[in-house]
């Protein structure tokens, strides 16, 4: 967990560490963290409360109203229901807890800044997003002051005036208690993992979640008007191993109970030392292999002379040599492995560098396919399971640690090594 520099938030908040998938390299952002714009954000419980909680409803009918209420300078909702009725609800300060928002925006009243994944991504430079599907105000998290400091995640984020405001196109009702609610353009969904995020959990379902919190089915497309059924059983209360999608980033929620229980930086590089402390060999050339740095490998570096490399079909690990290739287009991904002649893509071996996705301490013995990044086994198959929103109507299995969409037939592939012949 990171100390977070906002100048706002001085203090660890206890219980809460989101980390998210928007990262094109190795688990970290390309270019590095930048101000609110990082790989891994930390909330932190704030020197003075900055919640709110809903107060007074207005029906609006004329502008004269509308001007009369914005004049007031409070957190506020607003729905239009036509050209002449508005509903604004104004909320007041909660003591008891802070908000914290995320979304594409860089003004002040966004804590965490994301911008789109883009999969796979192997340069240096920021891939320009033409046009980005993630809200600038895309959502809040509110968090209790005190144990157990629940936080809750709801769609939408106040604006800089204060405001949230949902147009008369936007897909918005009254409930039957009386109160209003509504999505957002292209929704905030969450999925909770079943039985936590450790070895033996297994994917949640995908809900989507409202303004004012309330979970629903998915819609019938990403930005349908009309929203899916009220789950009332389940509710936007944050667990550890929460995935919450933002329509081109994702990201993962993790409690800082459930980070005592995932490996270190310093376990993850004595794994890697022991890998290498063994001098796996290259059957062909027998020249020892050796996995680099953890640095490096988040850096995404150029190639080293011991690098180890894989043929994903059947798992052989070999050093880098150039024959084999059934494709002159593109070499690596049609070789045939020299030792079972199966034929499939080979390409470098990473190891994965963010522990917070690890779902236990486990070697790395199994490689995510196609993109070579390595972890644990029970890592793998949890990730290779999980269907991350993709676009704004697909779905699909994904790296977690450079988002590249993963193969269909199997997501992963299990890793055989030589040891040192002498």
């Amino acid at each position: 967990r990171e100390k977070n520099n906002c100048e706002c938030c001085p203090f660890l908040h206890p219980n809460l560490t989101p980390t998210p998938l928007c990262d094109r390299y190795n688990g970290s952002l390309p270019n590095g963290d930048r101000g609110r714009r990082k790989s891994r954000f930390a909330l932190f419980k704030r020197t003075k409360a900055n919640g709110v909680k809903p107060s007074t409803v207005h029906i609006l009918n004329t502008p004269q109203d509308r001007k009369a209420v914005n004049c007031k300078g409070q957190h506020s909702i607003s729905y239009t229901l036509s050209r002449h009725q508005t509903v604004v609800v104004e909320y007041s300060h909660d003591k008891d807890t802070d908000m914290f928002q995320i979304g594409r925006s860089t003004e002040n009243p966004i804590d965490f800044v994301v911008t789109d994944t883009v999969a796979g991504g192997q340069d240096g430079e920021e891939t320009q997003i033409t046009q980005s599907t993630i809200s600038r105000f895309a959502c809040r998290v509110v968090c209790e002051r005190n144990p157990p400091y629940t936080a809750r995640i709801y769609a939408a984020g106040f604006d800089s005036s204060k405001n949230i405001f949902l147009g008369e196109k936007a897909a918005k009702w009254k409930n039957p208690d009386g109160h209003m609610d509504g999505l957002t353009t292209n929704g905030v969904l969450v999925m909770h993992p079943k039985g936590g995020f450790m070895e033996e959990s297994k994917p949640g379902v995908w809900r989507e979640i409202s303004v004012c919190g309330d979970v629903y089915s998915l819609r019938e497309t990403r930005s349908a008007q009309t929203p899916g059924k009220l789950v009332e059983n389940e509710s936007n209360i944050l667990q550890d191993g929460s995935l919450v999608d933002l329509c081109g980033a994702t990201m993962l929620w993790r409690t800082a109970e459930g980070l005592f229980h995932t490996p270190t930086q310093k376990h993850l590089e004595a794994l890697r030392q022991e890998i290498n402390a063994a001098r796996p060999q290259c059957p062909v050339g027998l020249n020892t292999l050796a996995f680099p740095s953890m640095q490096r490998s988040r850096a995404f570096s150029s190639l080293e002379d011991k690098q180890p490399w894989v043929y994903l079909a059947c798992g052989h690990v070999h050093g880098y040599h150039n024959w084999g290739h059934r494709s002159e287009r593109e070499p690596n991904t049609q070789r045939e492995c020299p030792m079972c002649r199966v034929v499939g893509p080979y390409v470098p071996l990473w190891l994965g560098c963010e522990p917070a996705f690890y779902v236990d301490t486990g070697a790395p013995t199994h490689a995510f396919v196609p993109c070579g990044h390595v972890c644990s086994e029970k890592s793998v198959k949890y990730w290779a399971e999980i269907p991350l929103p993709h676009g704004t109507h697909a779905f699909h299995a994904a790296c977690p640690f450079c988002a590249t969409q993963l193969s269909s037939s199997q997501g992963w592939s299990k890793l055989i090594f030589q040891g040192p012949v002498d």
